[in-house]
């Protein structure tokens, strides 16, 4: 067994993506164990925090997906506890769970995005339904892309190639956040790059291509063996490589963001990568694009949540 103690594996929680919460603390628990750490699973429920003040663990690996583990309240609760974690600080979190602060900030530091506009519900209520989409339609050419502010695993969003689509694709997106995300939909290759920090600075893993049968990563493709595939690394030139990690590290660090992450970009025909945006507390699930690049990487998935783990701790 490693001598770094015991590490509490928080999966599960109450957002949308409970289920693959808890499919990645599962295969994150099997890794380190593999690595010869001793791991406990935890839910998030109200005996949680009594646990852990109990029985202090050396460490906490939450995998937790959604508003549950990825917009600061966790990492906040775990800071007060001076538990240490792996992940970003509250406010990094905070930050980068909310897209349109993170497109934001991604487009001050240089970076291309593509042109957006957030509307919160009650906009529709207050202005005119039809008045508000009569100006997104004059504003926005077709196709467009609407999802969630805040939110992941693509869970309530939908691509929209006609104006018709476009008042379903709202009430889809409004099932799961009170804020709707419309942006210009970019035509080119779907990538993911896992970015990783293990003490010694941040680095871009293989980027990972995703081609989905339907041709949209939607949570179906993202969960569903065999519906997608994968090229990891991504079937890309040495300077379009180069390119998209530039992105993911420069995403990471603008961000503010600590131990790991994942950016998810358009690669479009010009080679120019797109942010689209990113994920504190990405999938680590056995169709997950982060364990491919890992793999893509010929790094041991255990060993480096290990050194993930030691790296926290020792901060």
């Amino acid at each position: 067994m490693s001598d770094l103690g015991r590490v509490v594996v928080l999966a599960g929680g109450l957002s949308h993506e409970r289920d693959v919460s808890i499919r990645s603390g599962r295969r994150v628990a099997d890794a380190l164990r593999g690595a010869g750490v001793e791991v406990q699973v935890r839910d998030v429920d109200a005996g949680l925090l009594p646990s852990l003040l109990a029985d202090r663990p050396d460490a906490v690996f939450p995998t937790l997906h959604g508003a549950t583990g990825e917009d600061g309240a966790i990492q906040g609760i775990l800071a007060l506890l001076g538990v240490p974690y792996v992940g970003s600080s509250p406010a990094a979190c905070r930050r980068a769970f909310d897209k349109p602060s993170a497109k934001d900030a991604i487009r001050a530091a240089g970076l291309s995005t593509p042109d957006w506009v957030a509307i919160p519900k009650t906009t529709f209520r207050d202005l005119g339904t039809q008045a508000v989409l009569d100006a997104v339609s004059a504003a926005f050419p077709l196709p467009l892309f609407v999802k969630p502010a805040r939110g992941g695993s693509s869970l309530g969003a939908a691509a929209v190639r006609t104006r018709e689509e476009l008042p379903a694709a709202l009430v889809a997106c409004f099932a799961y956040d009170e804020t709707a995300l419309i942006e210009r939909q970019i035509a080119g290759r779907e990538i993911a790059v896992a970015v990783v920090d293990t003490g010694d600075g941040p680095r871009a893993l293989p980027a990972v291509e995703i081609v989905a049968d339907s041709g949209v990563y939607d949570y179906a493709a993202r969960y569903t063996a065999g519906i997608t595939e994968f090229f990891a690394p991504a079937r890309l030139t040495p300077d379009e490589e180069k390119a998209v990690a530039d992105v993911a590290v420069r995403a990471h660090t603008t961000l503010g963001l600590s131990c790991m992450s994942r950016t998810d970009l358009i690669l479009d025909a010009d080679s120019t990568p797109w942010f689209l945006e990113v994920a504190v507390a990405p999938g680590l699930t056995e169709t997950s694009s982060v364990p491919l690049a890992v793999g893509a990487a010929n790094l041991d998935l255990g060993v480096l949540y290990r050194d993930l783990v030691e790296a926290v701790i020792a901060e």
